[in-house]
């Protein structure tokens, strides 16, 4: 992902390279969200829910949140029937979803709560603000930089594996 910093427009392009260079994690699918700010990028692996409903990036919460995520969470079957008892309405079978709901309802305590091998970016529209989080262990990597372009220009760049942030 790329987080726009001092104001410029994030460009589709980026997201784009970045996303092929990890190409390899992801052969079932890919998905690019790009607004003015930030953009988030994803390759599919699809494990949980294999139908297309559980493709990335995913939003919800009538389109407030975003979530690109890696991993795998353990307890979110617990999780989605907490949430759907405080009204949370799914869309899909995926632990994915469980994260973006479980932000709507519990806002960064969210990871408390996760019990699994996960990095994920959050987009949350509304509060113009990215969350990333990784699982305790850091079975998932989250690595994270600041890229240049230009002299006044800087962007926050995140991804799971280093050769996105250098992908050229």
């Amino acid at each position: 992902g790329v987080i726009g910093l001092n104001g410029q427009v994030v460009e589709s392009p980026l997201i784009e390279k970045m996303t092929r260079a990890v190409a390899h994690r992801g052969p079932d699918g890919e998905g690019v969200l790009v607004e003015t700010n930030a953009g988030l990028g994803h390759r599919r692996l699809a494990i949980v829910d294999l139908s297309a409903d559980g493709a990335q990036p995913m939003t919800a919460g009538q389109g407030r949140h975003t979530v690109v995520f890696n991993g795998e969470i353990y307890n979110y079957l617990e999780l989605r029937a907490e949430l759907q008892a405080h009204g949370h309405v799914f869309k899909t079978n995926s632990d994915t979803e469980t994260i973006v709901h479980g932000y709507e309802q519990w806002g960064t305590a969210v990871c408390e709560r996760l019990r699994g091998m996960f990095a994920f970016a959050i987009f949350d529209r509304p509060r113009g603000r990215v969350m990333l989080a990784r699982d305790r262990v850091g079975k998932k990597p989250l690595y994270y930089g600041i890229l240049k372009q230009g002299t006044a220009e800087e962007s926050l760049v995140f991804a799971s594996e280093l050769k996105s942030l250098l992908p050229d």
